[in-house]
This record gives C-alpha cells, sequence and structure tokens, in this order.
C-alpha cells in the first residue's frame, strides 16, 4: 500500500509537474497567441487602411482619368477646330499668293513689254533727235548765209542810200539856186 501510494503520489506529482508544464506552455501559446491577435489586429487595421486608401486612390485615379480625358477630348477639339481655321486659313493664303503670282507674272510681262516699247520709243526718239538736230543745223547754215547776204545786202543799200541822199542834198541846193535865181530874175524889170 505504501508503494501503491508512494507509486500513485510520484504519479500526481509527475501530473501535476505536467500540468503545471502544459500550464505554461499553455500561458505562453495564450501570450503568443494574444501577440498573434494583437498582430493580425493590426494588420487587419492596417490591410483596411490600405484598402481604404487604395479606394480612395482608385477613385481619385478615376476622377483623374475622366478629368483628363475629357481635358484630351477637350484639347482634341480645339485642336481640330485650330487645324480647320489653320486650313482654311492657308488655302485662302495659298489662293493669295497663287493670285500675287499671277498678278507679278503679268507685272513681269507688263514690264518687259513697256521695256521694249521704251527701247523702240527711245531709238525712235534718238532718229528723231538726230534728224531734228540735222535740219537744224542745216537751217542754222541756211539762216547763217541768208544773214549774211541781208548784211551785204545792208552795206549796199546803205550805199545806195548814202548816195541817194547825196544827189537829194545836191537836188535840194540846186533848187535852191534856181530858186534864188528865179526871184533875181523877177525883181528885174526888163526881164518881165
Amino acid at each position: 500500500g505504501v508503494f501503491l501510494y508512494n507509486h500513485l503520489q510520484q504519479k500526481v506529482r509527475n501530473a501535476e509537474a505536467l500540468a503545471q508544464k502544459y500550464k505554461q506552455q499553455q500561458e505562453a501559446l495564450s501570450a503568443q497567441l494574444q501577440v498573434v491577435y494583437e498582430h493580425r489586429s493590426r494588420l487587419e487595421r492596417s490591410l483596411q487602411k490600405e484598402r481604404g486608401e487604395h479606394k480612395k486612390t482608385k477613385e481619385d485615379f478615376l476622377v483623374y482619368k475622366l478629368e483628363a480625358q475629357e481635358a484630351l477630348n477637350k484639347e482634341k477639339q480645339d485642336s481640330m477646330n485650330r487645324y480647320g481655321a489653320l486650313s482654311s486659313q492657308h488655302k485662302i493664303l495659298k489662293n493669295q499668293h497663287d493670285d500675287v503670282k499671277k498678278q507679278l507674272l503679268d507685272l513681269q510681262l507688263q514690264h518687259n513689254s513697256l521695256k521694249l516699247e521704251h527701247r523702240k520709243t527711245l531709238e525712235s526718239h534718238s532718229q528723231r533727235y538726230a534728224q531734228l538736230q540735222q535740219e537744224k543745223d542745216s537751217e542754222v547754215t541756211n539762216l547763217q548765209d541768208t544773214v549774211f547776204k541781208l548784211r551785204e545786202e545792208s552795206k549796199l543799200l546803205r550805199k545806195a542810200h548814202q548816195e541817194v541822199h547825196s544827189q537829194l542834198l545836191n537836188a535840194q541846193a540846186q533848187m535852191e539856186e534856181f530858186r534864188q535865181l528865179k526871184e533875181a530874175l523877177q525883181k528885174m524889170p526888163g526881164f518881165r
């Protein structure tokens, strides 16, 4: 009985020791489990926070994407409008350029024609001027000859005029002599 009692007591002590060991392991596991729970709770909160931030970021991204798409569409529309306006302006400027080019060609042709006409007119005027110069020189020579002849005639006429004047003076002197003679004769009584 003592042996059995001792044996049972030994078993009880072993069981208590084992129970104590298991209790310590349980406490350690409980502590570890508590740490795991707390860690899991922190992870869940962190995950929840991350999900919230992810959701917010996703919503912000969708809003940004929508705004960017609208801005891109607006920019595309504005670009198309600007391109259309520039294309129309380009056509107008091209037509104006073609018109100006055509006018320039017409003006160049007109300029060449006027240049040719000017050259012909200049040549004609030069020939006419040379002819007129020749006629003028000839006329001047003729006038000089005429002046020379007129001077000679004037000399002759002066000389003739002087002779006529001398003869007239002589005739006046003779007439005065005749008058005096006539008066003298008329005064003589026997002459009557």
